[in-house]
């Protein structure tokens, strides 16, 4: 099919900047995160300034024949536009199946090229189908030709800048109408996970005419104008840092119990995943949860909503306790020796650890898809990142041969 035929077709279809300006031209971006950015910690990203936020990561086989998984995981409601819908597939008839059943509650639907686990290479998706490029470009484009709302695919970055310049101009020769580029390798995860590059992005940007987003870098909220200056790109994603740092589009410096009150303010008017709720705090407190251990099996133990009440409860009046002690001032933060914040434990602030590689990094601290300070069992999806599919894996038990 043409595009004057597709165009045709779909003549009130948004394309490109288009598409971009509808939805109120977003610059923060809260990424695709599985099992973490759901319906009620996108409302509150929203009330800290993201404009425009992802939904987690659907497996389309999925999402497509089984209504229970619809049901648990699919989630919006009347005020929560602008929203993009994600899906892993490696089948364009089931991709186009899963998406139509999005089309009328979304603004768009997102192809992951970007996961890079173990279980995304058994299931045959996200960024193990990189190599593909006509299989790429024939999911893209079965959406391209057939949905009645754009689609948009998010990538990761190979070794070399030409072909992944090149990668990104078949994506969006597809039909892909905003591209999300994460700055790093498919072999970047883990305690590889290194620095995205930003050099590659602006490469990417400077090759396509449609809108792009870039992933990766961001700790703080001057980053992502930094980002932006240094890519051209049209917006900023972040992952790690939103789930430690929810207010961090809106360069706030808030306590973590203040956070974690209203999430779950949120969450007793929108019904929530326990699981995900558990996640959260244990990454909302994850600094402070070392100290007050006793804090942290009780967050272990809690089953219910009103348990996680009075786990934030308790914790609050442990940190108000500890700031009163301190003379922190969030007007004056003093810096390490990398040039990193020094805030106290109960200040939202990023997720850093030190490079294995000292010799390599230069001993830098990183911001990186490492696992936050949770129990393995409490949490099924410790990263919180959409390029993390294990809690996929673990709830399904097996990898669908389709997605």
């Amino acid at each position: 099919m043409t595009e004057d035929e597709i165009i045709a077709k779909f003549p009130a279809r948004l394309r490109g900047f288009d598409l971009y300006r509808k939805m109120g031209s977003p610059k923060n971006i809260v990424a695709p995160m599985v099992d973490q950015s759901e319906l009620a910690w996108r409302m509150l990203s929203r009330n800290y300034g993201a404009d425009l936020c992802y939904t987690p990561m659907f497996h389309a086989k999925l999402f497509a024949n089984e209504q229970k998984y619809r049901d648990e995981h699919w989630q919006t409601n009347e005020t929560e536009r602008p929203v993009i819908v994600q899906f892993c597939a490696n089948d364009p008839d089931v991709l186009l199946k899963a998406a139509s059943m999005v089309a009328g509650q979304a603004d768009a639907v997102d192809l992951n090229l970007g996961c890079p686990q173990h279980i995304a290479r058994r299931g045959h998706y996200g960024s193990f189908l990189m190599d593909e490029w006509d299989l790429v470009s024939r999911l893209i484009r079965k959406l391209h030709e057939n949905l009645e709302i754009p689609v948009t695919a998010k990538i990761r970055v190979f070794p070399e800048i030409e072909k992944t310049v090149e990668y990104a101009k078949m994506v969006e020769a597809a039909g892909a109408q905003i591209i999300t580029v994460h700055g790093r390798l498919r072999e970047q995860k883990g305690h590889k996970t290194g620095l995205a590059d930003w050099a590659k992005i602006k490469a990417v940007k400077d090759a396509v005419s449609v809108p792009v987003f870039a992933n990766g870098n961001i700790l703080y909220q001057e980053d992502i104008q930094r980002c932006i200056d240094a890519t051209n790109v049209e917006g900023v994603m972040s992952a790690e840092t939103n789930l430690y740092n929810p207010a961090l589009f809106s360069g706030k410096v808030l306590p973590t119990w203040q956070m974690a009150e209203e999430y779950l303010d949120i969450c007793n008017e929108v019904p929530t995943n326990i699981s995900y709720i558990r996640g959260h705090l244990f990454k909302l407190f994850r600094y402070s949860l070392p100290i007050h251990t006793d804090l942290r099996q009780k967050l272990v133990d809690v089953r219910d909503l009103d348990g996680y009440r009075q786990f934030v409860r308790d914790m609050k009046a442990q940190l108000i306790a500890d700031a009163e002690g301190s003379d922190f001032d969030p007007e004056a933060v003093v810096v390490d020796e990398f040039g990193y914040r020094k805030y106290p434990h109960w200040i939202c602030q990023p997720a850093l650890r030190f490079e294995h590689d000292k010799e390599h990094s230069k001993s830098k601290r990183l911001l990186n898809e490492a696992q936050a300070d949770v129990p393995a069992n409490d949490t099924e999806c410790a990263t919180g990142n959409c390029d993390d599919a294990d809690s996929e894996a673990k709830r399904q038990k097996t990898s669908p041969d389709s997605v």
